[in-house]
């Protein structure tokens, strides 16, 4: 449920909205000044100041934050990999911090766009292929973030999920998959975290720019879900936009990053032409001043959270969730964890060795320039010290390790444009298969943002870790990794599958469904989107969702429901087990839950997430995990009444360690 601004900030806003002209509350709409990118004008008249932002989601952006140097942490996929909500909220807390510090007031962050296409440039900015697991993590990230009386903004709304035409194609979308897929984490996250903003995205949706979107802005978000904050533009997403009262009808309360639909001229004939009410008007200024008083802009800095930029616990944090997130995806032989004792030489190759990411947007508008970056040859380096010699004969060499990947340049991970290929460039298949003739103790580090397709080379080589975008510290936590210090706990957030065509929006070959025919990308897989499609299809993929590997083992004992039916929405059925280490390291499992409804009016996929837990056990030791299961995640979205339904009958619950590897079946009833 989203919480309703106290009494005292009500009245404030109210207050202020009565000493405000007409002009004073259009010039609110928008932010005059081509050196205003970032912030608001301030209006003197009446005190109210500058409203600012930053960008995110991997921290404070360099660009839009006065150009400072700010903790970079891990990619969000890379956070999706952890499946730990703890650590999401440790994460959002501390950018909440960094934010304050800076004296600003939102953070434009968490992107929680689904992941339809392995080749979206911005893959790395969001979380997952799944809802449930989005709203999961983002939920909690954003409560950390306004914890520190900084905005968070959900972003991009909606179904932006290709950046090749982002401004100007319409995403066509049938009603049950807009709502049951894309829209579902964005429903979940207003309703349970109370975001302060939303920010709408550039594209259509069924023919009508996010920004004007009545459907989505106003029936939806607002008096659906009951949304009290604001929604913003992405930063020039009005451009094609023909009409000022479409957008402020909408609910549209603030155009970044300066007017273009919002000019003051254009307000006031609107205005004038009765095509956009005084009530109206009042609803989208209050909105933003409801925010504003909410982020303290009105207060003395005294009198807010200080803040924190670049502490060593910020630092350590985005070390420690670079290797939670890393994934452990091949590991034939039992070559890693590296062991120092047996282990006299190494070779370090591979174009991502020595990559630093963190520079002035590289990647886009999430690019965050931290005070210092670890590399994997800096960690390396300072792991090996006097007591592994870092050698260059491959064939020599007791272990090769091969830093491959992507990086944030055009055609790779990166805003604005989508990869142009699955599979690494040339060259570094090249190096890999080379190395690993050379020497058959080759480790693959992946160091990207998005699935990698690895048919050319994974049969070659016996270890593959999944690094992803590893952040600031990203180098010392992979080697932390790589040696054991750090047990690999991180599961796939998305399905990688061993070619394009098995992914539903590549499937058909044609362009219809990506990038899109005259502007338009058509949605053809409705609901049955990653790990959904391969199921329902029975395609194998390279590595499913859910999954990872681990340097220990885990059983499964007396697992088991606390009930066998559910009569109501608000009853809650818990999935009760005990899970033990049998191995010799210590490590993390992560327990998951799905569901599978029996036998429904619609076609709905043969399983879908509804529950996980993360447990940390020590060799041989064992823990009770209870996971809940609530009866609104076993809903559909009924086009008939335009609303959610749980269909009365019998349901499974499958327990396992990722999507495919189900451990056991159980049978309850809901109604």
């Amino acid at each position: 449920m989203t919480v309703p601004p106290s009494p005292d900030i009500e009245e404030r806003v109210t207050e202020l909205l009565s000493e405000l002209t007409t002009k004073e509350k259009f010039m609110l709409l928008t932010s005059h000044g081509r050196h205003r990118i970032y912030t608001t004008k301030p209006i003197g008249r009446v005190g109210i100041p500058s409203f600012k932002m930053t960008d995110g989601p991997l921290g404070a952006a360099y660009h839009s934050s006065g150009f400072s140097k700010n903790t970079r942490f891990p990619a969000t996929i890379s956070l999706a990999a952890t499946w730990d909500r703890r650590l999401a909220h440790e994460v959002g807390v501390a950018m909440g911090k960094e934010v304050r510090a800076l004296g600003r007031h939102m953070l434009l962050a968490p992107g929680i766009n689904i992941h339809r296409t392995p080749l979206n440039g911005r893959t790395f900015e969001y979380y997952s292929e799944d809802p449930f697991l989005t709203k999961e993590l983002a939920i909690p990230f954003v409560k950390g973030v306004q914890s520190q009386q900084v905005g968070a903004c959900l972003k991009h709304y909606a179904a932006n999920n290709q950046e090749t035409d982002r401004r100007s194609n319409s995403s066509e979308v049938d009603e049950r998959t807009l709502h049951e897929i894309y829209l579902r984490a964005f429903r979940a996250v207003v309703k349970a975290a109370d975001p302060w903003a939303v920010m709408a995205c550039y594209n259509m949706v069924n023919g009508v720019y996010g920004s004007e979107n009545r459907y989505l802005l106003r029936e939806v978000l607002m008096d659906r879900w009951g949304f009290k904050g604001f929604v913003m533009t992405d930063w020039f997403a009005t451009r094609n936009i023909e009409t000022t009262e479409g957008c402020v009808n909408a609910g549209l309360s603030l155009e970044m990053p300066w007017p273009s639909k919002y000019k003051l001229k254009s307000l006031q004939r609107a205005y004038s032409e009765g095509k956009f009410t005084y009530e109206t008007l009042e609803d989208v200024v209050r909105r933003y001043t409801r925010v504003m008083f909410l982020a303290g802009a009105f207060d003395d800095r005294d009198e807010l959270p200080q803040g924190a930029r670049n502490t060593i616990e910020h630092q350590e944090l985005a070390r420690r969730s670079g290797e939670e997130g890393m994934v452990l995806l091949k590991n034939k032989g039992g070559l890693l964890p590296l062991d120092m004792k047996s282990i006299d030489s190494i070779t370090l190759l591979g174009p991502n060795l020595k990559k630093k990411y963190g520079r002035i947007l590289s990647g886009g508008s999430s690019a965050v320039v931290p005070p210092y970056e670890i590399t994997p040859l800096d960690g390396m380096r300072e792991k090996c010290k006097d007591s592994i010699a870092i050698v260059s004969d491959v064939s020599q060499a007791d272990v090769a390790i091969v830093f491959a990947g992507l990086g944030h340049g055009r055609g790779e991970d990166s805003e604005t444009t989508d990869r142009r290929s699955l599979s690494l460039p040339e060259n570094q298949e090249g190096i890999i298969n080379q190395t690993a003739a050379a020497n058959r103790n080759t480790v693959v580090v992946l160091m990207a943002g998005s699935p990698i397709a690895m048919s050319a080379w994974i049969d070659n080589v016996p270890a593959v870790l999944m690094a992803w975008y590893p952040g600031m510290e990203g180098g010392r936590a992979i080697v932390n990794v790589l040696f054991g210090d750090v047990n690999p706990s991180g599961r796939l957030p998305l399905t990688f599958p061993k070619k394009l065509s098995d992914s539903p929006a590549h499937s058909s070959g044609i362009p219809r469904t990506f990038p899109g025919v005259d502007k338009k990308v058509y949605y053809d897989e409705g609901i049955f989107v990653g790990y959904r499609w391969f199921d329902e299809k029975g395609i194998d993929p390279l590595f499913p969702f859910g999954f990872g590997q681990s340097y220990t083992s885990f059983e499964y004992r007396d697992v088991h429901l606390n009930k066998e039916s559910l009569k109501r929405p608000e009853d809650v059925m818990q999935v009760e087990l005990r899970v033990a280490n049998v191995g010799q390291h210590a490590g993390s499992e992560v327990v998951q839950m799905y569901s599978h409804d029996v036998e429904s009016l619609v076609p709905r996929p043969p399983k879908e997430l509804i529950g996980f837990e993360k447990v940390q056990l020590g060799p041989g030791e064992e823990k009770n995990v209870v996971v809940n299961v609530n009866p609104h995640d076993l809903a559909f979205y009924d086009i008939s009444q335009h609303d959610w339904l749980i269909e009365p009958g019998a349901f499974e619950i499958l327990v396992g360690r990722s999507s495919q590897e189900i451990n056991t079946r159980m049978e309850f009833t809901y109604g």
